[in-house]
């Protein structure tokens, strides 16, 4: 799937939240983008400390992290549980106790290419993006 309709999709899903950006910046890049690049041409363009937000999954996984001795120096990173993984890691991570939502990414392709819904799965607007472009469909 394009970037241009990842970055829609997300642009819709957080729309009622000013909180939140959505930033291109891995988008404009051209070739490969490492965490640890991107990273470093944020906290250059903003004065912000980043919190990278990740689940007991990608913990498990920090080990294999292009430049993580690097990085763990220029975010802070948030785990969140998720069910059957180990969130022990030997780098620094604040741990935020959330409910399990088990709702991932593969599981509402899944639900679209065998045809069901994903009412409340996803909000409203991404659920319309998504069928406006077929997206997702066999």
């Amino acid at each position: 799937m394009s970037g241009h309709h990842r970055s829609e999709m997300v642009q819709r899903a957080i729309a009622s939240n000013p909180k939140f950006k959505l930033q291109s910046i891995e988008l404009e890049r051209p070739g490969r983008s490492y965490t640890y690049d991107t990273m470093m041409l944020l906290t250059k363009k903003y004065n912000y400390r980043f919190y990278f937000i990740i689940g007991a999954d990608m913990i498990e996984y920090l080990p294999n992290w292009y430049k993580i001795d690097e990085l763990v120096k220029v975010v802070t990173f948030v785990g969140v549980n998720r069910p059957e993984y180990n969130k022990e890691s030997d780098y620094p991570i604040t741990y935020v106790d959330v409910p399990n939502v088990e709702i991932s990414s593969l599981m509402i392709r899944d639900r679209l290419k065998e045809g069901k819904s994903i009412f409340y799965l996803v909000p409203e607007s991404v659920r319309e993006y998504i069928e406006e472009n077929r997206l997702y469909e066999t």
